[in-house]
C-alpha cells in the first residue's frame, strides 16, 4: 500500500473515531453509574445542531460548542429527571428522548433554514499542528494534527482512566453501579452522583456532535448523527467499559466507517453499499456475539427503587 494513501486512511480513521469515543466516554459515565443511556444518539444530534445554529448566527464556533454543551445538559437532566428523580425504564425514556431531538432538530432546522437549507456553511475549529511530531511519517498528520476537540477526545481516555480507578469520586461511581444500596450505606449519595454521571455524559455526548458539525461536517443534516449514539453504545461494550478498551474500540469502528471513503483508491472490489454497512453489521456483532463475554456492572439499568 502507498504510503500517502495509508497516511489518509489513518487521519480518516482518527476523524471518524473522534465522536465515537466522545460519545462513548460520556455513556461509560453514565454506565458506571448503573444508567443505560439509549437517549445517547438523541443528544448527540442536538449537540450537532445546537453548534451549528449558534456557530451560524455567532460565526464562532466556540460559542457553538458552548451551546452544544448546553442542549447536551438540558436533554441529559430531563432524562435525570425521569430515570433517577422517578426511577422511570431507562430504556423507554432514552428512546422517547432521541424520538423527541430527532423530531425537534429536523421542524427546528426548517424553521429557521428553510426546507433544503442546501447552502449552509459553518465556520469550523481549525486544526492544530503540533510542531515536528505533525510531520512524521504516515503517523503525523492523523495524530498530531487535530482540531482542539480532538486532542481533548484522545486527552480525555488517561484522565478518565485515573478518575474512575485511582479517585474517590471515581470509587463511589463505580459503586453506585456495582450496589447502589451498598454505596448509599457508606455515605455515597447516590442520585446526586448519578445525576453528575449523565450530565457529563450528555455533555460529552453533545461534544461529539459539536464535532460533526462544526469540526467536520461545518453544516447540519437531518439526522447527521446516523447511529453514532447506538454504536457508542456497541464500543463501551465491546472495550468493557474500560476508557483504553473504549479508545480501541473507536478506532476499529473509526477504520470502518473510514473504509467508505478509501475503497475505490485501495483498488479493492467490493460493493460500496456493504461498506456503507459495515458499521452498522460490526455493531450488531458485538452486540449480538461479544456482549456475553464482558461484565457489565452489577446493577446496569437496575431501577433505584428495585435496587
Amino acid at each position: 500500500m502507498d504510503l500517502s494513501l495509508l497516511a489518509s486512511l489513518l487521519q480518516s480513521t482518527v476523524t471518524m473515531a473522534v465522536p465515537l469515543l466522545l460519545a462513548a466516554l460520556g455513556e461509560l459515565l453514565a454506565e458506571q453509574g448503573g444508567m443505560i443511556n439509549i437517549g445517547l444518539e438523541g443528544m448527540l444530534l442536538s449537540g450537532a445542531f445546537a453548534a451549528t445554529a449558534v456557530t451560524s448566527f455567532s460565526g464562532s464556533p466556540a460559542l457553538g460548542l458552548l451551546a452544544a454543551c448546553g442542549a447536551g445538559l438540558v436533554l441529559a437532566a430531563l432524562f435525570a429527571y425521569v430515570v433517577v428523580v422517578h426511577s422511570g425504564n431507562q430504556v423507554v425514556v432514552g428512546t422517547a428522548l432521541n424520538l423527541l431531538a430527532v423530531g425537534a432538530t429536523g421542524v427546528a432546522y426548517r424553521a429557521i433554514f428553510g426546507v433544503t437549507g442546501a447552502a449552509l456553511t459553518v465556520p469550523g475549529f481549525a486544526k492544530l499542528a503540533i510542531p515536528g511530531l505533525s510531520s512524521l511519517p504516515v503517523v503525523g498528520p492523523a495524530l498530531f494534527e487535530q482540531t482542539a476537540l480532538g486532542y481533548f477526545a484522545f486527552g480525555l481516555v488517561p484522565l478518565l482512566g485515573y478518575g474512575l480507578y485511582r479517585t474517590v469520586p471515581g470509587l463511589k461511581l463505580r459503586m453506585v453501579g456495582e450496589h447502589p444500596a451498598a454505596a448509599a450505606a457508606q455515605g455515597v449519595a447516590v442520585r446526586f452522583t448519578q445525576l453528575l454521571a449523565l450530565l457529563g455524559c450528555g455533555v460529552l455526548a453533545a461534544t461529539a456532535g459539536a464535532y460533526l458539525a462544526v469540526a467536520y461536517a461545518r453544516t447540519f443534516v437531518e439526522g447527521m448523527s446516523a447511529g453514532r449514539g447506538f454504536i457508542a453504545l456497541a464500543i463501551v461494550i465491546f472495550g468493557r467499559w474500560s476508557p483504553w478498551g473504549i479508545l480501541g474500540a473507536a478506532l476499529l469502528f473509526g477504520l470502518a466507517t473510514a473504509l467508505q471513503f478509501h475503497v475505490q483508491a485501495l483498488g479493492l472490489r467490493i460493493p460500496y453499499q456493504f461498506l456503507l454497512m459495515l458499521p452498522y453489521v460490526l455493531t450488531l456483532l458485538v452486540l449480538a456475539g461479544y456482549a456475553g463475554t464482558t461484565r457489565a456492572p452489577a446493577a446496569l439499568g437496575v431501577p433505584l427503587d428495585d435496587a
